[in-house]
C-alpha cells in the first residue's frame, strides 16, 4: 500500500515506519525535513498538522491508501495542559478529516492515558482486571482528555466516511536496550508504576500492531489495548495491586505475572500478541531506526 505515516520522526514514529516501510511504499508527514538524514526507504514532507488547509493539501496530492497518525505531544507535565490538548486535538482533526475524505483507513495513536488512570489525582483501582476496551474512560489531565477526543474524531470520521479507524492505546512504550522500567529506581519502588499497574510494551510490538491493524478487516472505529506480555516486575500482578493499593477489583480473573491490560481483542481482529517481553529486551542490542 501507499502509506502516509504522521510523526514518523519521533522516539515511537520511527519504529513504526521503519516497520512498515519494509512492505509499503512509505511516506512520513512531520514538523521537520530530515534532509538526507531520514530513512532510506521513505519520503518525507515537512508539514504543520494543526493546519488543516496543508494537511489537506498534503494528503490529497500524495492520495494514500492508508494514514497512520502518530504525531502527538506524547505525554502530560512536559508542557501547558491547554497547548497538549489543542496540539493533539487539532492534529488528529487535520489529519483524520482528510484521511476520510480521500476514502483512506486510518490508524492511529491514542494512549492508555486515555483510560485516566496515570495522571488521576489519586490513581484508582480499575473496575476489572484485566482492563479491556469497554473499561470507563475517565481522564483528568488534558493529555488524556486529548486522547479520548482523537477516538471521538475517529468514530466522527468512520461513520461518516465509511473508512475504518483503528485507535491504539500503547502503555509506556520502551526502546529495546533502554528499558527504563527495568531501571533499580523504577523496580524498587511500587510508586513509580503504579498509575498504570506497571504496565510497558516494546516498541517493536507496537510498529507490529500498526502492520497488523493496516491489513486487518473491520469496519468502523475499534480501539484496542498495546501492551508487553506481562508486567515490568515480573511478579504476580493481584500480589502487587494487593501490596500498592490493598484491594483488587471484585471483577478479577487475571493470572501470574500478566500485564494489567488484556490484548484479546487485538489478538481476535488483528491476529496481534505481544511478542517481546523485558526479559528479554531489556538487554537487546538493535541499533535504533533512522528518522
Amino acid at each position: 500500500m501507499d502509506v502516509v505515516v504522521t510523526g514518523g520522526r519521533g522516539a515511537s514514529g520511527r519504529w513504526v515506519v521503519d516497520r512498515l516501510a519494509t512492505d509499503h511504499a512509505v511516506t512520513c508527514l512531520d514538523r521537520d525535513h530530515p534532509g538526507p538524514e531520514g530513512h532510506p526507504d521513505v519520503d518525507y514532507r515537512a508539514v504543520d498538522l494543526t493546519d488543516a488547509g496543508s494537511v489537506f493539501d498534503a494528503l490529497t496530492a500524495l492520495d494514500p491508501d492508508a494514514v497512520v497518525h502518530w504525531a502527538a505531544i506524547p505525554v502530560a507535565d512536559t508542557r501547558p495542559g491547554v497547548d497538549v490538548y489543542r496540539n493533539n486535538t487539532l492534529a488528529a482533526h487535520s489529519v483524520l478529516t482528510a484521511a476520510g475524505r480521500i476514502g483512506a483507513d486510518v490508524v492511529q495513536a491514542s494512549s492508555d492515558g486515555a483510560y485516566g488512570f496515570f495522571f488521576a489525582a489519586e490513581t484508582p483501582v480499575p473496575d476489572e482486571l484485566p482492563i479491556t476496551e469497554s473499561h470507563a474512560l475517565r481522564p483528568e489531565d488534558d493529555y488524556g482528555l486529548s486522547k479520548v477526543v482523537t477516538e471521538e474524531i475517529g468514530k466522527t470520521i468512520a461513520r461518516r466516511d465509511g473508512v475504518s479507524v483503528a485507535s491504539l492505546r500503547p502503555s509506556w512504550i520502551q526502546t529495546p536496550g533502554e528499558y527504563p522500567c527495568r531501571d533499580e529506581a523504577y523496580v524498587e519502588d511500587l510508586s513509580a508504576g503504579a498509575g498504570n499497574y506497571w504496565s510497558y510494551v516494546d516498541a517493536r510490538d507496537v510498529a507490529d500492531m500498526v502492520a497488523a491493524a493496516l491489513a486487518a478487516d473491520f469496519d468502523g472505529h475499534e480501539a484496542f489495548n498495546c501492551v508487553g506480555p506481562d508486567n515490568a516486575l515480573g511478579r504476580p500482578l493481584v500480589e502487587l495491586m494487593e501490596e500498592y493499593y490493598g484491594a483488587v477489583p471484585e471483577d478479577c480473573t487475571v493470572e501470574g505475572d500478566a500485564s494489567a491490560y488484556s490484548t484479546a481483542k487485538a489478538e481476535r481482529l488483528l491476529d496481534w500478541v505481544p511478542t517481546r517481553s523485558w526479559r528479554d529486551a531489556a538487554d537487546a542490542d538493535v541499533p535504533v531506526p533512522d528518522a
